[in-house]
């Protein structure tokens, strides 16, 4: 049933009629609605077609349904003024790592660091003092950060806490998260 579910909702979703995903994936009108209702069986030919008309792989649209899918990470881990709530699963299958991080003025002062990848993140309280190379730049709530982390980079509290919503792919969690693991 998740399967017809997922078919009229991302129809619905792009505002297209019956008519108009019929037409996309060359498949009747009055057909679509059975298979959308459960009145009809849906063969993988008529699959695969409904799935590239919606712009998604057949794998999404007919993968399981469970609590697989549902990350609840109420725990965060502190450690030297630094504290990190896990959003997203480990090892995510799209190669990121989401989290929300809280930075005090009580993190020791590090060295700017370097490491392969890319890091992205937004402030969502506070003020975020981003060293990058040579330069110092004062991130307030709002603002959104893209940089390579080839870059010597450094992310400090400015005048008390700040927390961020923050994407590593693997080398950033490797380097932030896990700095002592190989």
């Amino acid at each position: 049933m998740i399967v017809r579910q997922r078919i009229r909702g991302l129809r619905l979703a792009r505002s297209w009629t019956l008519d108009t995903l019929a037409s996309r994936c060359f498949i009747s009108a009055s057909t679509l609605s059975r298979i959308e209702t459960g009145h009809q069986r849906i063969t993988l030919e008529q699959l695969v077609a409904i799935a590239k008309a919606l712009g998604t792989s057949l794998d999404q649209l007919v993968e399981a349904e469970g609590n697989d899918d549902v990350v609840i990470r109420p725990e965060p881990e502190t450690l030297d003024g630094t504290t990190f709530w896990l959003l997203s699963r480990e090892r995510d299958r799209r190669g990121v790592t989401i989290g929300k991080m809280r930075i005090t003025e009580e993190r020791p002062a590090f060295e700017p660091s370097v490491h392969p990848g890319y890091e992205w993140f937004t402030v969502l309280s506070g003020i975020l003092k981003l060293t990058l190379g040579s330069r110092t730049i004062m991130v307030t709530p709002g603002q959104a950060v893209e940089f390579s982390t080839m870059t010597p980079h450094l992310l400090e509290a400015h005048q008390g806490p700040v927390e961020i919503l923050t994407i590593f792919d693997h080398d950033g969690e490797q380097a932030h998260l896990h700095p002592h693991r190989s």
